[in-house]
């Protein structure tokens, strides 16, 4: 029986071969490019998540690399070679380009680090490549590969805590994190993206941190959290920002979902639900990951704190926590810097959610059902995701009649969409027409009485041109 040793001895080989697999595939344009730098005096390596990738055998065409050129010269050698060039990040060091389908970024050699107030890295530049690992975020991201001779570095043990599958620090986890507090998020994405384990004093050090996270911009926190949901398990990552108290400072609505329970108030776990329900609501995704669906999976409940009561027959109520939990949502979105857009659809679906539960065992009139596709509108896809998502209950009969009965109202309104158009419902007349019938000119006026032939239109499904006229004449006569 093989020993812990040999097991460990067997994935480092794995981990070699898909490594040199992958090097070769991107030699050519990377030994170009580092022959050139070698031409000007200057070193070039592969470096951080790009020789992670390639030994996870998972390296794409975006590629980072390292050298002791300053900016100015990495300009130099770049222009006259790559496709296309860009200096974006250039006041951090960073040079960007591209080059037959290959998106590369060059950065010199550096150390950074925030003061206790500053949003941002204060960034100087190093001149050895391992005093540039040592400020890499993990030791899985502070190796190298020097080119063109594909001298492998690897000063910290990285390849071996790669093939372990843990997160480690390349110095203390105190000093990483207190170089650049992002990281302790970082922590939990690539636990998350990579479904790696965090090492013990790692963990412990992210807790005692935890509040250092104020000092990072909210654009940084949210672009970290949008990583870690996207990726392949968010709930391992969520767990890690709960757990290490994180999630207190970033999404303090989520850790809040842990309600207290008790012998005479039982509910379910809104926490534990909540993490089920974006576990259920990734297994539904078709094209991808959709991050408006799984922040809404994940946000759904929040609004359950703040609407909890204990009814006298030993029940729970929340109550509205839909409508309070879309106003949640929306703040807390604000506050992390999300589109407006994003905002909308997501604090949307979050006021949606519950709509279906007024469905019972199909008694809805069509009228109710096309209020429920208008409401939805271009979400209504997402909807029906989310709210099949939201059964988590273990009594397998009560599952299966929620999923039937949500089989049916797809299955009617695919048979009124089918009659009816009903993804651009509209009035029977339009404003020029009520402007015409009714010889009014443009003012609220028309837009009554476009509202009213709306709810017409909903209540009543299509109607016939002078059956419309008719109707709208003796509203407008109702008024007088």
């Amino acid at each position: 029986m093989p020993n812990a040793n040999e097991d460990t001895s067997t994935e480092l080989s794995q981990v070699q071969r898909r490594a040199v697999s992958e090097l070769l595939r991107v030699s050519p344009v990377a030994d170009d490019l580092a022959r050139r730098f070698q031409a000007a005096g200057f070193r070039l390596a592969l470096v951080g998540g790009s020789v992670r990738d390639a030994l996870l055998g998972r390296l794409g065409n975006d590629l980072d690399f390292t050298t002791d050129a300053r900016p100015e010269d990495v300009l130099k050698i770049v222009r006259p070679w790559a496709d296309a060039v860009w200096e974006v990040g250039i006041a951090f060091g960073t040079v960007g380009s591209q080059k037959d389908g290959y998106q590369i970024e060059v950065t010199t050699y550096r150390s950074e680090a925030y003061d206790r107030t500053s949003r941002k890295p204060e960034v100087s530049y190093g001149d050895s490549i391992d005093q540039d690992l040592v400020r890499r975020d993990f030791t899985v991201n502070a190796m190298a590969v020097a080119l063109p001779e594909k001298e492998f570095v690897d000063p910290y043990g990285g390849l071996e805590d790669l093939a372990a599958r843990v997160l480690r620090t390349p110095g203390t986890p105190e000093e990483s994190f207190s170089d650049d507090p992002l990281r302790m998020m970082r922590a939990a994405r690539f636990a998350a993206q990579l479904d790696f384990e965090v090492a013990p004093e790692v963990v412990s050090a992210m807790t005692e941190m935890a509040d250092r996270i104020e000092i990072v911009s909210a654009e940084r926190v949210r672009d970290e959290l949008n990583k870690l949901l996207l990726s392949a398990h968010p709930r391992k990552g969520l767990g890690l920002l709960v757990e290490t108290g994180l999630a207190a400072h970033v999404l303090p609505e989520l850790p809040a979902l842990r309600l207290e329970s008790d012998e005479h108030h039982r509910h379910k776990d809104v926490y534990e639900h909540s993490l089920t329900v974006l576990d259920q609501a990734i297994d539904l995704e078709e094209d991808g990951p959709d991050l408006v669906l799984r922040l809404a999976a994940l946000l759904h409940d929040i609004g359950k704190p703040r609407t909890r009561r204990f009814e006298k027959d030993g029940r729970v109520s929340f109550h509205h926590h839909e409508v309070v939990g879309a106003k949640m949502t929306k703040k807390r979105m604000t506050a992390l810097k999300y589109s407006n857009e994003m905002i909308k659809d997501v604090s949307r679906l979050v006021e949606l959610h519950l709509r279906f539960h007024g469905y019972g065992t199909g008694e809805w009139t069509d009228s109710a059902v096309r209020r429920y596709v208008r409401d939805g509108g271009p979400l209504l896809s997402r909807l029906h995701k989310l709210t099949r998502s939201d059964c988590t209950t273990r009594n397998k009969r009560k599952a299966s009649a929620l999923s039937r009965a949500y089989d049916g109202l797809e299955a009617r309104i695919a048979q009124l969409q089918e009659q009816e158009e009903l993804d651009s419902i509209r009035p029977d007349l339009d404003g020029n027409q009520i402007q015409e019938i009714l010889e009014i000119k443009p003012g609220p006026a028309v837009g009554q009485a476009y509202k009213f032939l709306l709810e017409l239109r909903l209540e009543n499904g299509p109607m016939e041109h002078e059956e419309a006229v008719a109707a709208l004449k003796e509203w407008w006569a109702s008024r007088a």
